[in-house]
């Protein structure tokens, strides 16, 4: 095949046989955040390149290397999201809906872009369910989001498999009392840093803590703690979210090592890490970003949000083997109809059983075959049961009721009973 006619490197289609385990997933988060009372929010995926250059930096990796960015027929540089909390941001300040305080809690679903090596659990185009809260500023609202995301692990059977991380990066001030020992003690140990490392030295200290190297790791072991640079505030406000995950029972470690690159972030960062994943180990990832709407042009605003990669959660459901028996099963009944007179019957009793079993997923045959044919296309389906519509079944306004997944005879049900039947066979159980 053409090169032209295959997919980008790294945006890859969603096949039929994959989506059930998506949509369960995306529907179990979009409950739970409706049970919390967050709010959808739809943003778009292209933005002027200049709001992200202004809220991630230009002196990062993401925009320095991996972003989508092209120029449209007005001359405007555009580019394709990378992530969704400056779009958010973006959002709220052009309508104002944070406006005197009020509290926005937020959240999006879609796809982000950056031109990254592809590998396993991590693409070119990949997904995110991603949270925003503005106008909360204590350690309750950072709490929420740790124990959402616990009660969601608990309910996809995940909880065993993930860590909680934390750390505190402080105020703006702090943090730069910090980054200043830091170099301080990075630059006397130059020559034993990676060349990465040496780079960040420079441009972005506080990332070289999440170097992968080892030897570079080895000389961070005795650099100075963030710890020891917090401020009262912040301190007293990491204490208050750790009483609180206590009280919930949500166990964590203290990573000093988790950072974020950038001066808007402050307080708490937390990550969610997996060792199922092999080097793809962050499946959720948050934090306090109380600068980022002031540094935008807004005023100053709280803020705090996390993001989750959809591939990465999809992945270790199915490496954990917790996806669900019914998702392996697409079709309900299977309705098999032989001769022109029987499929105009079945057309209209399949949908008097929609009308009152809404939620039954009811599988018609669209095509003509044989008794043979029509029950082989009835079993790949993964129907439970078949029901059966032929000229005597069509006389007695019956049809035949079939078990395919276990024992069971066959029966005949008249029409009107059809639906009460199965509902108690398929949609009670």
């Amino acid at each position: 095949m053409s090169k032209s006619l295959q997919a980008i490197r790294g945006m890859n289609d969603i096949l039929p046989e994959q989506t059930p385990l998506w949509r369960y997933f995306e529907g179990t988060v979009a409950r739970l955040l409706d049970n919390y009372g967050y709010r959808q929010i739809r943003m778009p995926i292209v933005e002027f390149t200049e709001l992200f250059k202004r809220s991630i930096g230009e002196v990062t990796d993401i925009v320095e290397k991996e972003m989508y960015t092209f120029d449209d027929r007005n001359g405007d540089s555009l580019t394709l999201r990378p992530e969704g909390t400056a779009a958010c941001v973006r959002a709220v300040l052009e309508h104002g809906i944070t406006g005197g305080g009020q509290v926005q809690k937020l959240w999006y679903i879609g796809p982000m872009f950056r031109h990254e090596r592809p590998q396993k659990g991590r693409y070119r185009q990949f997904h995110q369910i991603g949270l925003e809260v503005f106008n909360l500023d204590g350690p309750d609202i950072d709490a929420e989001l740790i124990v959402m995301t616990w009660r969601l692990w608990g309910e996809l059977g995940l909880r065993d498999a993930v860590k909680l991380e934390l750390n505190s990066l402080g105020t703006s001030e702090s943090r730069g009392r910090y980054r200043e020992a830091l170099v301080e003690f990075l630059s006397a140990h130059l020559d034993k840093l990676d060349e990465d490392s040496q780079r960040r030295l420079k441009t972005n200290p506080l990332r070289v803590l999440d170097t992968k190297n080892a030897d570079t790791q080895a000389v961070l072991a005795d650099a100075p703690k963030m710890a020891d640079y917090l401020d009262d505030e912040s301190r007293a406000h990491f204490e208050g979210l750790k009483a609180r995950l206590d009280a919930v029972g949500i166990p964590y470690v203290i990573n000093p090592k988790l950072v974020r690159g950038l001066d808007y972030y402050s307080k708490t960062v937390f990550e969610w890490v997996t060792d199922k994943l092999g080097a793809q180990g962050t499946v959720c990832a948050g934090g306090r970003y109380d600068g980022l709407v002031e540094q935008m042009g807004g005023k100053p605003t709280p803020g705090v949000g996390f993001a989750m990669g959809i591939e990465r959660l999809v992945l270790m459901l199915e490496a954990l083997d917790k996806v669900p028996e019914e998702l392996a099963r697409q079709v309900d009944v299977y309705l098999c109809a032989f001769g022109e007179a029987a499929e105009l019957a079945a057309l209209a009793l399949s949908e008097r059983v929609r009308d009152q079993l809404p939620n039954l997923r009811l599988q018609i045959n669209a095509g003509a075959g044989s008794f043979k044919s029509q029950f082989k296309k009835a079993d790949k389906s993964g129907a439970l049961y078949a029901l059966i519509l032929g000229d005597d079944e069509l006389a007695q306004q019956v049809v035949g009721f079939k078990p395919l997944r276990g024992q069971g005879e066959q029966q005949s049900i008249a029409w009107d009973a059809l639906a009460a039947h199965l509902a108690t066979c398929v949609v009670q159980g």
